[in-house]
């Protein structure tokens, strides 16, 4: 079973990820591939140095992710060019890496960590969307105080994704992690005897 793990930024997508790689899920990270598909003398370095320059690499040659995100929260026409660059070459490599486990044959789930699963219509890559999700205020106040950051410049970096409140709407699982640690494991301990239920059921 392919699992879609989606949520918004600070809302805990991470957390879950980690509590499922625990009880033995395969997890594809997207934003690992998204590191992967920039490293020096692939399409995506040289796509992304062409467009952004080389205020975005230091001195080794690798990439500045935080230089670059700084750029693109900032600059809605180069999140566009960004996204336009790299989600092509992600989602490529993540089909790959779907195969890959399927021929292995593979029981335990496999979860794909995708932040934008929804905005990118690759709901049809899996079986089941999960979403993590805490409410906005609480979005807000996580985010503030994980990066250091005022209240406007969190709004800002929110701003800039889907909506929390719109991503429920698509759930086929909610994980509502508002609450204790305990709470969350609770309910990811759900998702997967479900999970692993499906997966035994039907050979991967």
């Amino acid at each position: 079973m392919v699992l879609g793990l989606t949520g918004g930024i600070a809302t805990g997508k991470s957390t879950v990820s980690r509590m499922l790689q625990n009880r033995g899920a395969v997890i594809i990270d997207a934003d690992q591939t998204a590191r992967d598909v920039v490293k020096p003398g692939t399409e995506g370095y040289r796509k992304v140095r062409e467009r952004f320059g080389d205020d975005v690499f230091g001195p080794e040659g690798f990439l500045n992710r935080k230089a670059l995100r700084e750029i693109v929260f900032r600059d809605a026409n180069a999140r566009k060019d960004l996204n336009e660059i790299l989600h092509p070459l992600i989602i490529r490599k993540m089909k790959e890496e779907v195969d890959r486990w399927k021929q292995a044959d593979v029981k335990h789930p496999i979860v794909l960590d995708v932040p934008l699963l929804i905005e990118e219509n690759l709901t049809d890559l899996v079986d089941s969307v999960v979403v993590v999700y805490i409410p906005e205020e609480l979005q807000l106040k996580r985010l503030m105080d994980r990066e250091g950051i005022s209240a406007d410049e969190a709004r800002r970096m929110i701003k800039a994704q889907m909506p929390i409140e719109d991503k429920k709407v698509f759930a086929d699982v909610l994980i509502d992690n508002s609450g204790s640690r305990a709470d969350t494991e609770r309910q990811v301990d759900a998702l997967w005897q479900t999970s692993v239920s499906k997966s035994g059921s039907a050979r991967l």
